[in-house]
């Protein structure tokens, strides 16, 4: 789906999980049977190798994005229409712009390349500030499909642009997603978490920079959205974003947020970044790219961060 840059902030910003945010939108309550299904993925070394070394530059051109059955009236994040006119600067926009500052969002993002079912798929991912430095957020349909199915062969590529790999790549060592997208691929909880396994001892988090994560957020915040949509106009091979202020669904058939986008297919699970600084790239993740509706091509959205994913992500941190 560059060179080490430094963190600016350190310290995950967790909101406290009172249930009502700052702006007095109720929130997801805390759900005590909120369960976490987790996915051991080989610890043999020699798998790992096998995996780093199927993902040729040729099979990595030719992945496409995973798909899966949808709402008659909804449609994958993938199916963006396409929109003229790339902007060359950071300025809010809803017609995808590739991002032309460096900063840490062009080293810790990144594309998630996995199998399924015989199928080389990409998307896109974010690597998150973590207590072990390995973990990295993204859609839950780029872990595990809407069947139950885990993916294969996974592997994160940090700072991906222009066909080149500059921090090399990371497999899973585990996989985690709610209960809710594994029993019912509940688009509110289309998330995934993914704990990498180390390359010669080494943190993706350390290498790649990081972003912090934050939960029960007010909703309507400024968002940048960031991925690598690789279909209509775009062609996969450098990091591009959106900016907007999100909104509820306007068919209240989910509790997710979006944001007037129209980037494509590739950009699935990429981050959306709160209190977002274009001079140096960082920000705050509070969502990800997940679905559009058949009707309205050029707004994407996402996923609400609330106890669900803080819990997601607790287990995560700490595996």
């Amino acid at each position: 789906m560059g060179t080490h840059t430094p963190v600016l902030l350190l310290v995950p910003l967790l909101a406290s999980l009172t249930g009502v945010s700052a702006g007095g939108v109720l929130q997801e309550p805390v759900t005590q049977g909120a369960k976490v299904i987790t996915h051991e993925v080989s610890r043999d070394p020699a798998r790992r190798e096998q995996i780093l070394h199927y993902w040729t530059l040729d099979r990595m051109v030719r992945a496409i994005a995973p798909v899966r059955p949808v709402h008659p009236v909804r449609r994958h994040a993938r199916r963006g229409a396409p929109a003229a006119g790339r902007r060359a600067v950071p300025s809010a926009t809803s017609g995808g712009a590739e991002w032309p500052v460096r900063g840490t969002i062009r080293n810790s993002m990144g594309k998630v390349f996995f199998s399924m079912s015989g199928r080389d798929y990409v998307c896109s991912a974010t690597t998150a500030t973590s207590a072990n430095r390995d973990v990295v957020v993204t859609a839950g349909h780029c872990a595990m499909s809407d069947t139950g199915a885990w993916a294969e062969n996974w592997i994160f590529v940090p700072g991906y642009r222009q066909d080149s790999s500059p921090h090399g790549g990371f497999t899973a060592r585990r996989m985690f997603v709610p209960n809710q997208w594994s029993g019912s691929a509940d688009d509110d909880y289309d998330v995934a978490m993914v704990a990498l396994a180390t390359v010669d001892g080494r943190h993706a988090g350390d290498v790649a920079g990081a972003m912090p994560i934050a939960f029960d957020q007010p909703r309507g915040r400024q968002a940048y959205v960031f991925g690598y949509p690789a279909t209509g106009r775009y062609d996969g091979e450098q990091l591009d974003y959106c900016s907007g202020r999100p909104h509820h669904d306007p068919h209240g058939l989910t509790g997710s947020q979006g944001v007037r986008c129209d980037m494509t297919q590739g950009s699935s699970g990429g981050a959306w970044l709160s209190r977002f600084d274009p001079a140096n790239g960082t920000g705050v993740i509070t969502s990800v790219s997940s679905f559009k509706y058949a009707d309205d091509g050029g707004t994407m959205y996402g996923p609400y961060f609330g106890a669900t994913v803080r819990k997601l992500y607790e287990q995560a941190q700490h595996s």
